[in-house]
């Protein structure tokens, strides 16, 4: 999440700073709205996030008209009381919301819902949440058709251009957390007002709008990676994933402080993910306030977060800095591997001995990465499942300390082999050695999905290759969980092999070193393809921009790479630098199409010969 940081504090404290925005920001302080004005101030948005993630399909004015009747129907959220719990206004507004599509046999037919609506309502919303489609079949920017027209729309009704916004950025991004998308629609808000005051429009837009768009990228992906944890594996492991994140964005906590606040976080995760919008949005509202009423024990790094109003408070607090390490010294992990009572704490009372370590670990190891930190809890776990058993298990699990410097120095030399195979090859060739390898590992993908895969990963060792050794292990492992999780809910959803299920689901904490080990499918038999199918010559080529030849250069080596696995890395290499050298003579050639013909016959009798076909 630090790479997030500096945009998060730039969009909120440049917003303190601006006029344009509402000056109870800071003088708010903790005295902000109460939940019930906030929901009744914030229910029609909260009602259009939980309606579009839903309705991905349906057009901005068919969301608003379903909007209208829900929120006219939904009497316990305009009645609800300080002190009452959310969870019948929640309930009422999600079940009217299925109800309303499953009456309206067009809309569910249109949004693929038929199937949902013939169970009951707990089994419907789940059936629901299969459907939300988190891809790149939806554009990743907000267009503005027109920033005059914009402007003007905003100077006439304010409202429309944050409802556009909210509409555009939940059916995009159907996982992330309507308190996310709250915050930044009030961005979104502040820079079109801002921007619309400019001479250049244009450039004021792509200074101001780049941040937002491209944080709530990256968070989306964040927070699907947790709907996948939570759904995936059992609860303990994800609210393992949400001690360690604590733990070390406040080391200074007690056990028992931290242990409370993941229970709930986890719990707030769960309720977000099922796409309850309205117990999402209060429930972190909450769940940072009592954050702010115990900052002092906490952490001290909260304190300008926790002078913020909702909804900036919660985003400002996620993407805050870890506190300072505590002095650890008179509290030696060694109690661990070195207690003769270990077994007996294990075997009674597991579910407090085992989140201990992990604590314990966490807030003496804050520069590792959480996935790294997570190997080291499963190494103990199995450790003393094995140790408990012997009749000497002091002996057994003493050796412990070395198993965790073993597991942390493995997962870094992976990660340094890996930086080092990129600076040795060079972007380019590093990228083609990624497709290489992960063609031959899950070769049932298609050549624009290796592609894809692939650009993923290179681009995560571009951004955290450079870093210094700490930032590097950090930045590599939390980009290749965000990776291998897209890869594993592409397998969910179409299965691709046994190697790759077997890495998604066996071990959250070891799956990136699963996927590294992952060895060549030899079960694959691909469908034979002639060299015209794989090699496309056509006048389209001159045309192409430079990515665009890029990525069918790198569907090329695919392709040759499914058809003949066993083919040297130098071979087919030489068919992609034929076929760049050939789309580049003939494009500077007076009769193009004449040239892919004549020329081109022969990058077809090589490919054939280096694929056996005669």
């Amino acid at each position: 999440m630090k790479n997030l940081r500096p945009i998060c504090f730039l969009v909120f404290f440049s917003y303190v700073q601006c006029q344009t925005l509402q000056r109870s920001l800071l003088a708010a302080a903790l005295n902000h709205t109460n939940r019930q004005n906030y929901l009744q101030e914030n229910l029609r948005d909260i009602t259009s996030i939980m309606v579009a993630q839903f309705l991905q399909k349906s057009t901005y004015q068919e969301v608003q008209t379903i909007v209208e009747e829900l929120v006219d129907r939904a009497e316990k959220c305009k009645v609800l009381k300080p002190q009452e719990s959310p969870s019948e206004c929640s309930h009422q507004l999600m079940t009217t919301f299925l109800e309303h599509v499953c009456n309206n046999q067009g809309m569910a037919d249109k949004q693929e819902f038929s199937d949902c609506c013939n169970v009951n309502n707990k089994a419907r919303l789940k059936c629901f949440l299969l459907y939300k489609k988190d891809d790149t079949e939806y554009s990743d920017v907000f267009q503005i058709p027109n920033l005059e027209q914009i402007c003007e729309v905003d100077k006439e009704n304010q409202a429309s251009v944050k409802e556009r916004y909210i509409y555009e950025t939940s059916r995009k991004h159907p996982f992330l957390y309507g308190p996310t998308i709250l915050t930044m629609s009030a961005c979104y808000e502040t820079a079109i007002r801002s921007c619309c005051q400019e001479v250049n429009k244009t450039e004021c837009f792509q200074i101001k709008l780049e941040p937002i768009r491209k944080y709530v990228r990256e968070i989306s992906l964040r927070h699907h990676h947790l709907c996948e944890i939570g759904i995936k594996f059992n609860h303990k492991v994800s609210k393992a994933v949400e001690l360690v994140l604590l733990t070390k964005k406040q080391p200074k906590a007690s056990f028992s402080e931290i242990a409370k606040l993941a229970g709930d976080v986890k719990n707030l995760h769960q309720t977000c993910c099922e796409g309850d919008v309205v117990a999402c949005v209060l429930g972190r509202s909450q769940l940072m306030n009592d954050t702010c009423s115990k900052q002092s024990t906490l952490s001290s790094k909260i304190t300008p977060c926790c002078a913020l109003s909702v909804p900036f408070r919660g985003e400002c607090i996620i993407n805050s800095e870890n506190d300072d390490k505590p002095d650890l010294s008179s509290l030696p992990l060694s109690r661990f591997t070195e207690d003769r009572f270990v077994c007996k704490q294990f075997i009674d009372k597991q579910d407090d001995l085992l989140p201990e370590f992990l604590y314990e670990y966490s807030r003496r190891h804050s520069e590792l990465a959480v996935s790294v930190i997570l190997r080291v809890y499963t190494v103990y776990q199995n450790l003393l499942g094995k140790c408990c058993k012997l009749e000497n298990p002091l002996e057994c699990y003493s050796h412990g300390k070395e198993m965790f410097q073993r597991v942390v120095g493995e997962s870094h030399e992976r990660i340094k082999n890996h930086c080092d195979l990129r600076e040795k090859l060079g972007d380019a060739n590093f990228h083609d050695r990624l497709i290489i390898l992960y063609t031959k590992k899950v070769p049932q993908l298609s050549a624009q999905e290796l592609v894809t895969l692939t650009k993923n990963m290179a681009a995560a060792a571009t951004k955290c290759c450079p870093l210094r050794d700490e930032q590097r292990f950090v930045c590599m492992e939390d980009s290749a969980k965000l990776i291998l999780g897209a890869l594993c809910r592409r397998h969910e959803a179409e299965p691709i092999n046994a190697g790759v299920g077997h890495c998604c689901e066996d071990s959250y904490a070891f799956r990136k070193p699963c996927f590294d080990d992952l060895q060549v499918d030899r079960t694959y038999i691909s469908p034979p393809l002639s060299c015209d199918q794989v090699i496309s010559l056509k006048e389209d080529l001159c045309k192409a921009r430079e990515e665009q030849f890029q990525t069918e250069k790198q569907k090329l080596l695919s392709n040759l790479v499914r058809q003949k696995p066993r083919a040297t890395e130098m071979q087919v290499r030489s068919i992609i630098a034929d076929f760049a050298h050939l789309v580049e003579t003939c494009c500077q050639a007076e009769e193009s199409e004449m040239c892919f013909r004549g020329e081109g016959s022969k990058l077809i009798e090589k490919c054939q010969s280096l694929l056996g076909h005669k």
